[in-house]
């Protein structure tokens, strides 16, 4: 007899559209149904939205899954042991509506037929695609040593494929078919694999616009690279390149120069191909001007760019210095801060767009808070130097924004009843993706700070910042702060977009002028994507100021300097960087 599955029975009454269940609350149910999904599941058929990740027990999805659930468009089955037999059965058929699908971290060594692999290949060219919606597809964390030309076809809209942490040997090797594929993959993600050789047949990627190949066993580049009509982002590092200068150029993810570089006929090139890059460039020129003058828009986007500059400790008569305490270890452990001077909040709704983009990269980069978490202060306000604790939950006091002087516990207790009194009233299963992060201290017998000359605390991630450094509309010096308990690298990621984001909206208030002033209690919640084109007149104004922050330990030691010189380069193609 199948376990009772009360979740599943909530969810069928109450006609949920979302669905979480959590893997090791339901392992020892679903190894009792033999590491399968449970039938019940199958009764749910107006699901759009599906997780179980972290499931040991989890082997299989079982039969029917695609023809039970036609209006899914989100699934996501992480770090699981399913494997390709498995899968099958489930995604057998059509799931028309699928625009996520999650694989990552199951130990799969090959693709079930139903994502093009080897076994489906020939079947897949007479029928219909098995997902002609899909966007995003995440196989990262398995063990892949090739994809078959079968993907192609089965998910022939896909605009990211992460592929990252497998075993692949050759990019694209066999993904690409004769025929045209992926017209619309814009991000390819490859990181941590085997990859020795990158093909020249890469540029047939025609929305190719970021690529990464970080950590694999790449010795030279194809100059077919530079073929790519609108790669923008590219990052090789951690491969063993021959040509020294061109690594070089790699190392600081310089993505324009190695392009150039490879155009005019540097190292990495094969044999025979310098007589053919005058043929290129004619093929080249003759794309631009059937697209419809993307030249002009290149050298647009050239003219346009945003400039920021980076002030050294060392040019610093006042360096703002943040002191890491060791308890922060087992809580919270990686910060990065920096200073960034010349903003301007004033006119019209600039504070507003401010706040609405910042909420938007907590949803999407720091993945809704739960990978990393943003804090922004006036600097004049912040008193120097800064120390990065830990205290009790029953001592840490803190003025959240917009509240009144609360301790920690408490305030994480007020927090977690309003995100249950939002799930009853949405009649959801789960609290929403927005509070997760609540979680994110569970059973923490400290929790983290961020605490100013003066002992008061004016951060505490990943719940809050303090009232007492809350930017207003006549802030122009920020204080930027990234904390995450995940990794280093997401911090300073997540710094360089903040900051591109942040030069992205002065360019918009300086190039647009508005009425009004508005006020400074504009709240921080989510909003519609914010239009931050720039017009075609632009103003000549002064570059943003990044001032570098040096995060040391209790003895002075140096742990993080942010900007370091390899840092704002994800963003270099966007972001001219003046050091």
């Amino acid at each position: 007899m199948e376990a009772a599955w009360p979740e599943l029975e909530a969810a069928a009454r109450e006609r949920r559209r979302e669905l979480s269940l959590p893997g090791a609350a339901v392992s020892e149910r679903v190894a009792a149904g033999g590491g399968r999904l449970p039938a019940a599941l199958l009764g749910l058929p107006l699901l759009q939205s599906l997780e179980l990740s972290g499931c040991a027990a989890l082997r299989e999805l079982g039969p029917g899954l695609a023809a039970a659930l036609p209006a899914l468009h989100t699934l996501v089955l992480r770090c699981n042991a399913l494997g390709p037999a498995g899968l099958g059965p489930g995604l057998g058929g059509q799931l028309p509506a699928l625009r996520l699908l999650d694989l990552s971290g199951n130990g799969l060594e090959e693709l079930p037929a139903e994502l093009g692999g080897a076994e489906g290949c020939g079947e897949q060219q007479q029928q219909p695609a098995a997902f002609p919606q899909l966007r995003s597809l995440n196989l990262s964390g398995n063990r892949l040593r090739e994809l078959g030309p079968g993907l192609a076809r089965a998910a022939p809209q896909l605009q990211a494929l992460l592929l990252s942490g497998n075993r692949l040997r050759a990019l694209p090797g066999r993904l690409l078919p004769p025929a045209a594929a992926f017209p619309l993959l814009s991000r390819l993600e490859a990181a941590d694999n085997e990859v020795e050789e990158l093909g020249a047949d890469i540029a047939a990627l025609p929305a190719l616009k970021s690529l990464d190949l970080a950590n694999n066993r790449l010795t030279e580049l194809p100059a077919a690279l530079a073929d790519c009509p609108r790669l923008k982002e590219a990052n090789f590092r951690g491969n063993q390149l021959r040509d020294k200068r061109l690594e070089k150029m790699v190392n600081g993810c310089q993505t324009k120069a190695i392009l150039e570089y490879l155009r005019a006929g540097g190292r990495g090139k094969g044999k025979g191909e310098n007589a053919r890059e005058e043929a290129r460039k004619k093929k080249r020129e003759k794309q631009q001007k059937k697209d419809g003058g993307e030249g002009e828009q290149d050298e647009l986007e050239a003219v346009s760019k945003l400039l920021v500059k980076v002030l050294h400790v060392s040019e610093n008569p006042t360096p703002l210095v943040v002191k890491v305490s060791p308890g922060v270890r087992d809580v919270r452990p990686f910060i990065v801060c920096c200073v960034l001077k010349g903003v301007n909040l004033n006119p019209g709704n600039a504070l507003k767009r401010f706040l609405t983009a910042q909420t938007k990269l907590h949803e999407d980069i720091c993945e809704k808070r739960t990978a990393a978490t943003i804090a922004t202060h006036d600097l004049q306000l912040v008193k120097g130097p800064l120390t990065y604790d830990v205290q009790p939950p029953g001592e840490l006091k803190i003025t959240p924004l917009g509240r009144k002087e609360i301790k920690a516990k408490d305030l994480l207790r007020q927090l977690q009843l309003e995100a249950e009194e939002q799930r009853k009233q949405k009649k959801r299963q789960n609290v929403s993706g927005l509070h997760k992060y609540l979680q994110l201290l569970d059973g923490k017998d400290n929790y983290p700070c961020l605490v100013d000359a003066e002992g008061v605390v004016i951060s505490f991630p990943p719940i809050t910042n303090s009232e007492k450094t809350k930017i207003r509309k006549t802030t122009h010096d920020l204080f930027l702060e990234v904390t995450s308990d995940t990794s280093l690298q997401i911090c300073k990621d997540v710094m360089d977009t903040l900051i591109l984001k942040i030069a992205e909206l002065n360019k918009f208030t300086l190039e647009n002028k508005e009425e009004g002033s508005g006020s400074d209690n504009e709240p921080d919640a989510l909003c519609g994507q914010v239009n931050m084109n720039p017009g075609q007149n632009t103003q000549q104004s002064f570059p943003l100021v990044v001032e570098q922050v040096r995060v040391v330990d209790t003895d002075g030691n140096l742990k993080v300097l942010y900007p370091s010189k390899t840092d704002l380069t994800t963003v270099s193609s966007l972001l001219t960087v003046i050091r």
